[in-house]
């Protein structure tokens, strides 16, 4: 799959290298911008409030399958339901929320965990089976919690108690299983 990842960060540096990793062709696009009309897939990794500005840098944005990856430390901007949903506006394709509720710097430790971690993720149908693959190429376990309205909120929200527990334990994974499957 062609990926490009806008934000060479933590989150979207790791990303890119967990999907290369995966066989993916993936391409890492930082504050200069570029060119994404060549990808598949645009999965969007900056700071919640740098969105606008993160996306009027990168040209070919045109309707492909979004991932938004972002999280939410400021306030939020009420002009939209969720920071997918903003995402979503200035690329127009179909939209899912995933990897925000995971930690960036324990990527490189999913591989050796007992259980796969779980990644929780809100997506509207026509991103599901791609957000769901790519899940899985970096190493999670996919759960769903609805439609991007009102899933992709409820997750930009947490992000307050998994900063709390983080605070206390530091970076973690998580697993949710029904009972008797680990």
């Amino acid at each position: 799959m062609n990926i490009t990842v806008i934000g060479r960060g933590r989150v979207g540096g790791g990303l890119a290298g967990l999907w290369e990793e995966a066989g993916h062709q993936v391409t890492t696009l930082g504050r200069d911008g570029g060119d994404a009309s060549h990808a598949e897939v645009i999965v969007v990794a900056v700071p919640g409030h740098t969105i606008a500005d993160a996306l009027q840098k990168v040209s070919g944005l045109d309707g492909q399958v979004t991932i938004d990856a972002t999280n939410l430390y400021t306030a939020r901007s009420e002009a939209f339901p969720s920071l997918a949903h903003q995402v979503k506006s200035i690329i127009g394709g179909p939209t899912a929320k995933s990897f925000s509720t995971v930690f960036a710097a324990a990527y490189q430790q999913i591989s050796t965990q007992r259980v796969t971690p779980s990644n929780l993720y809100a997506a509207e149908a026509a991103a599901k089976s791609v957000t769901e693959r790519l899940i899985r190429d970096a190493g999670f376990d996919p759960l769903y919690v609805g439609d991007l309205a009102p899933g992709a909120r409820l997750l930009e929200d947490s992000s307050g108690l998994t900063r709390a527990l983080a605070g206390q334990i530091g970076p973690f994974f998580y697993r949710y299983a029904v009972p008797g499957e680990l």
